[in-house]
């Protein structure tokens, strides 16, 4: 019974779901969670009819042009079929109808409620009920005995009973079930079925197996099972001839066994793993319909139920287990289960002939997955009558079709962009794109007319705002998007058609796969095609992502797309600020990281927020700055409803990261997040757009805090080798505080190893420096001011902190005393000092390090190192010109000092009282022959008022050196 299973289609809202043929099996109707009963010709049907029963519709059986179905409104309706038009209320409870169900004849209908009671009404006059009275727990299932004497119903209380239908007695009951409290909370919904025809046979599914009971004694007669069902078996179906038993399992587990010889002849697995909820077989016997709790709806098709032997249905079988096939013959060859009905032979259970043939080789091999159809993103599925064509950044499309209107309404976000349109979609447009300049549409092709894409170009100059492009026949838009000045349609040719934004057609390619989808965004398209077959629920995705402008490249050339697990795609887009993003079936979100070679990083979860299993967030769009995903939720489904308008709630990005709730891990995951989600400042700067300097230096700042504290906590911790690492993250100034904070905690080994690796950044960022002939001279002013930069804030504290650090009543010939080797101190009052642990208390200036009293000869204070820390580059401004003037002043004066002849000094006093020079005087003695080369008239005064002239127009960096060098030049000589 070899068979093919068909891809699944979306019917219904997620949830609950249940199928029936109709008497012909011309059509497959389905009910679900939403309410709504829907009508299909087949499978392949895009535009099913749909029939609104209530707030959800739980149960549904058809027979005779009459569709009963079990609603939330506590009732059991009748409509007629296929015209769906109501036809009266069959029967009330006082809480919800779980399950209904015809007889053989469909006179009778029975139903099953939450309200502990079951109802058997005849249809001719409904007033004519019977009710079962007797089960303690809300009723799971009920199925008519073909005969019509008996009825068989499971409930919550752990009971299947029998029941006598004329007499509303209950024949016996075995406990089989897991208990429970409800339809919702039970272990299995335990969906009976009674072998039709001869009516021996009432199968109950048990657990992982079905338990067969014979009709009159009660007695169990059989058990079917499969070595591969792990998960409880949800409904069974037997085919119309009685000789075959469908199950669907919780765990997407699809069984047929040949009842009369035990053996499982078909074994299917669900493409997703979803529960089985709704099984029917067509009245041919050749196909069985499923749906599953995701409201989505299946076929198997090629079934046989030919009336043949059992065991050459078990030789031509390609899904037999052999194990089982022995299993069954030896529990045969001891004589048990021989039941033979004299009515009817052919339902008999006997024990199997001899095999005919050998059997055939069993696959046991992963199994293609079915591809994933191709969709817009920002949209709901097609086939519902009010849905969302579009919904991104820029605004929202309506797509409206009934019997009242089919049409399609545009509403901008920002109305000065556009005001909103209604449009009369008479083509019958299924693909819309919005963008702040254009309307793109696409429809399919039909028998007489092409598939059109259709362009509303509002932001035109011009008076004609619309063109319209028909395909080549047989060539299909199955994706579209819109960028900056282009539009982009990928067609069923497995092409991809670039067109401008006023309607001239540019270039086009052949795509590797059959697209899934397109997003744009500016001068960036991204594509998702399948590169290949996927197996075992997996979907074989690639992506490409161009970028067009004046120099067009391909930046990822068909890598594949790294999807979750048994997962397909459900959006693709890119962030407000340009960055590629997609997000799977499984909620969960990734973004592209450019500076990681074109790698997509998992930034979020949709899942972690949801408050229920059958709760999804619909994705509308994603910002990076602010950190931002915008999103709908969806309760109960997974897509949301055009009316009301629905509320867009926001998600915070999260980094999957270990150890998430710690302190070292929850900076770490802060830091990775603002690094992966500030690279558009580089990709954008490189792409020659304006970006926000500040936000980028904030953000910069934020990073640098965070290394700076995970390294204060390595410290604690004793993790130095960790400390290095972190180091190497950090910029040049923050290894310098790094280096600072290892001093002051006495870690000196590490201090060593921060110092030089603090040198090779430096040398780093000198190799990084442009060469050019024009500003030589300045450029070696920079390096020598770097080197006398970190002399001073690398080499001197480190070496002064090392100098400082001895153990106790050990001689150190390094050691900086409170004299300084000067004389007039007793040897034994030497004084260690660290020059570190002062630097954030002392308030002295750093112009005035050592203070002598030149009677005594000694020191009055410890020498202190004032920290300098390198200030970002802004103009110096200054509070009033009284502070301007000062500046002047104490310039001025410091310079006619330098120029006056120094009185002469004794040599006792010239190192001591020797007074270091100023930055503007050091600068002065540099520049001096370059501002009389230009001015060679100037006097002494003018030349000091050049000067000053030119050294205010110095960037603070540039003064802060000639303040570093001053300090350095002091230090050397003392």
């Amino acid at each position: 019974m070899p068979c093919e299973r068909k891809p699944m289609r979306y019917g219904h809202s997620e949830g609950h779901t249940d199928v029936c043929f109709d008497d012909t099996g011309k059509y497959i109707v389905t009910c679900g969670s939403d309410g709504d009963v829907r009508i299909w010709e087949s499978l392949d049907d895009d535009d099913p009819k749909s029939i609104n029963v209530g707030e959800k519709a739980y149960s549904l059986a058809l027979k005779n042009g009459k569709l009963v179905t079990a609603a939330s409104n506590n009732t059991v309706q009748i409509h007629t079929f296929p015209e769906g038009d109501p036809d009266g209320i069959l029967t009330r409870f006082t809480t919800n109808a779980t399950h209904v169900t015809y007889n053989s004849s469909g006179s009778r209908v029975a139903a099953g409620s939450s309200d502990f009671m079951v109802k058997v009404v005849e249809m001719s006059d409904s007033s004519q009920q019977k009710t079962l009275r007797g089960h303690s727990a809300p009723v799971l299932s009920v199925t008519f005995d073909p005969k019509d004497e008996f009825l068989a119903s499971a409930s919550c209380d752990g009971s299947v009973a029998v029941w006598k239908i004329e007499e509303q007695t209950q024949v016996t009951s075995w406990p089989l079930l897991q208990k429970s409290n409800d339809v919702i909370n039970a272990k299995s919904l335990c969906r009976l079925a009674w072998q039709p025809k001869a009516a021996k046979l009432l199968a109950v599914p048990v657990e992982t197996t079905v338990q067969l009971y014979q009709r009159d004694s009660w007695a169990h007669v059989s058990t079917l099972s499969d070595d591969l069902g792990t998960q409880a078996i949800n409904v069974v179906a037997w085919s119309p001839c009685g000789k075959f038993l469908a199950a669907g399992s919780i765990g997407g587990l699809l069984t047929v066994w040949d009842v009369e010889s035990k053996l499982c002849v078909e074994r299917q697995t669900h493409e997703k793993g979803y529960t089985v909820c709704g099984l029917a077989w067509h009245p041919s016997g050749g196909q069985i319909a499923y749906t599953d709790t995701e409201g989505c709806l299946g076929v198997l098709d090629g079934l046989s139920s030919s009336s043949s032997s059992s065991s050459t249905a078990a030789a031509k079988s390609t899904k037999v287990s052999l194990w089982s096939y022995m299993e069954a013959s030896l529990s045969h060859t001891n004589g048990l289960d021989k039941f033979v009905d004299d009515d009817d032979a052919g339902s008999a259970i006997v024990p199997p002939a001899a095999v005919a043939a050998p059997l055939r080789p069993v696959y046991d091999g992963p199994m293609p997955t079915p591809p994933q159809k191709a969709f817009q993103p920002g949209s709901t599925p097609a086939h519902l009558m009010h849905r969302f064509m579009m919904w991104n950044s820029v605004g929202i499309v309506r797509g409206y079709n009934d019997d009242q209107d089919n049409a399609i309404d545009v509403e901008f976000h920002d109305t000065a962009v556009h005001h909103a349109m209604h449009l009369t979609n008479s083509l019958g447009h299924t693909v819309a794109d919005l963008s702040q300049e254009a309307v793109l549409l696409a429809c399919p092709g039909t028998d007489e007319l092409a598939s059109k894409l259709q362009c509303l170009h509002f932001s035109s100059w011009d008076t004609n705002k619309e063109w319209m492009v028909d395909l080549p026949k047989g060539e299909d838009v199955r994706a579209l998007c819109l960028g900056q000045g282009w539009a982009a349609a990928a067609t069923s040719a497995l092409m991809l058609r670039l067109f401008s934004i006023g309607g001239v057609q540019r270039e086009l390619f052949s795509l590797p796969g059959p697209v899934v989808c397109m997003a744009g965004h500016g001068e960036q398209l991204l594509i998702v095609y399948h590169r290949g077959t996927g197996f075992d629920g997996e979907q074989a995705l690639g992506v490409q992502l161009l970028q067009f402008g004046h120099k067009r490249r391909q930046v990822i050339h068909g890598e594949p797309l790294p999807l979750s697990r048994k997962s397909h795609l459900s959006w693709l887009g890119f962030t407000a600020e340009g960055t590629p993003c997609f997000i799977d079936s499984e909620g969960v979100v990734r973004l592209l990281n450019r500076s990681l070679g074109n790698m997509w990083t998992p930034v979020c979860n949709t899942r972690d927020n949801c408050k229920g299993k059958s709760d999804h967030y619909w994705v509308v769009g994603v910002h990076e700055n602010p950190q931002q995903l915008r999103c709908i939720p969806c309760k109960g489904s997974r897509y949301p409803p055009t009316l009301p308008r629905p509320a867009v709630a926001v998600l915070p990005f999260k980094l999957p990261l270990c150890q998430t709730t710690t302190e070292k891990g929850q900076m770490e995951e802060q830091y990775w997040r603002s690094v992966l989600l500030h690279n558009h400042y580089g990709f954008l700067s490189s792409s020659g757009y304006e970006i926000d300097e500040e936000g980028q230096s904030q953000a910069q700042k934020e990073q640098q805090e965070l290394l700076m504290k995970m390294f204060a906590l390595s410290c604690k911790l004793e993790r130095e080798f960790r400390c290095v690492e972190l180091a190497e993250l950090m910029t040049q100034n923050v290894v310098t505080l790094a280096i600072r904070y290892a001093s002051r905690s006495r870690r000196m080994a590490l201090a060593q190893r921060l110092s030089d690796l603090a040198l090779e950044k430096a040398n780093q960022l000198q190799g990084e420096e442009p060469q050019d002939e024009e500003e030589e001279e300045p450029l070696q002013y920079t390096r020598r001011n770097t080197g006398i930069y970190l002399a001073m804030t690398v080499v001197i504290p480190f070496f002064l902190s090392f100098l400082a650090v001895s153990k106790e009543g050990r001689v150190n010939p390094f050691k900086v005393s409170s004299g300084l080797g000067r004389p007039g101190l007793a040897g034994g009052q030497h004084r260690v000092t660290n020059v570190l642990d002062s630097m954030m208390s002392s308030s002295r200036k750093p112009t005035a390090l050592l203070s002598s009293s030149g009677s005594t000869g000694k020191l009055n204070k410890t020498p202190v190192l004032k920290p300098l820390a390198p200030r970002p580059k802004t103009k110096v401004q200054h509070n009033s010109q009284i502070e301007k003037a000062a500046e002047e002043r104490e310039l001025a004066v410091c310079s006619l000092k330098q120029t006056e002849a120094p009185p002469p000094a004794s040599p006792a006093e010239n190192v001591e009282n020797k007074k270091p020079k100023t930055g503007f005087q050091l600068w002065l003695e540099e520049n001096r022959r370059i501002i009389l080369a230009d001015n060679p008239d100037l006097e002494e005064t003018d030349v000091i008022k050049e000067a000053m002239g030119r050294f205010r127009t110095l960037s603070a960096d540039d003064r802060l050196v000639r303040h570093l060098t001053q300090v350095l030049t002091f230090c050397f000589c003392a």
